[in-house]
């Protein structure tokens, strides 16, 4: 079964993190998540080119909706034109013209309600994934530095690189750093237990949760006086 556009967005927004510290035991986690940004920028293309088709039929159906009222408007002024006239015939057909366009109006109009939904989610979809690639890039350069700050540091300490190091050893050290960036970015526990800043992140989220309950409480207090 193929992956539908909702199942595709939900996926890059949710698991990208999860596949990259994956990835970071295979020591290639730089490859990875520069594909996954990638990846991201092609999903962002591809909802895109859905909205704009969302746009274009909206943009149809509320220009025939628009004709179609007009026109039973008209139909009605003829109607009773025709009535005056003592042409019962020609009212006959108007009014049968009429009762067509009153009963595709509802179709129409739900069909316009419809798109409307589908460009808000559209939209949403983008402003998600736009936010998602700006953590993925801000990540994959903080991986970038911490990479180039570790070899620094190593350099300096021994002299040179480890002799003999193996594909593990790499992966180790590569993994260390990103734990850090995982557990910055999604405040989640790393592959490699407790990071620094866990306590002002835990800090962080007593203060949001304090602040919403706050919100509340004034709302209720509005609400009896």
């Amino acid at each position: 079964m193929s992956e539908t556009l909702t199942q595709r967005v939900g996926r890059l927004i949710a698991g990208s993190f999860h596949s990259l510290v994956d990835a970071v035991e295979n020591a290639a986690p730089e490859s990875v998540m520069a594909q996954a940004v990638r990846e991201i920028d092609t999903a962002i293309a591809d909802v895109r080119s859905d909205l704009g088709t969302v746009e274009a039929q909206r943009h149809l159906t509320a220009k025939r909706l628009t004709e179609e009222s007009s026109r039973h408007e008209t139909l009605g002024e003829q109607a009773a034109f025709a009535v005056e006239q003592g042409r019962e015939d020609l009212a006959h057909a108007a009014l049968g013209r009429q009762i067509d366009i009153e009963a595709q109006l509802p179709v129409l109009e739900s069909r316009l309600a419809a798109l409307a939904e589908d460009r808000t989610r559209l939209e949403g979809y983008i402003t998600a994934l736009q936010a998602k690639r700006r953590e993925m890039n801000e990540a994959l350069e903080d991986y970038r530095r911490a990479m180039e700050q570790r070899a620094s540091s190593t350099a300096t300490s021994t002299g040179s690189s480890r002799p003999g190091e193996s594909v593990h050893d790499r992966a180790d050290r590569a993994g260390a750093a990103f734990d850090r960036i995982f557990q910055r970015q999604t405040g989640l526990s790393g592959t490699r237990g407790a990071h620094a800043d866990a306590a002002q992140l835990a800090e962080l989220e007593t203060l949001s949760r304090d602040n919403r309950v706050a919100e509340r409480l004034a709302q209720l207090k509005a609400g009896k006086r």
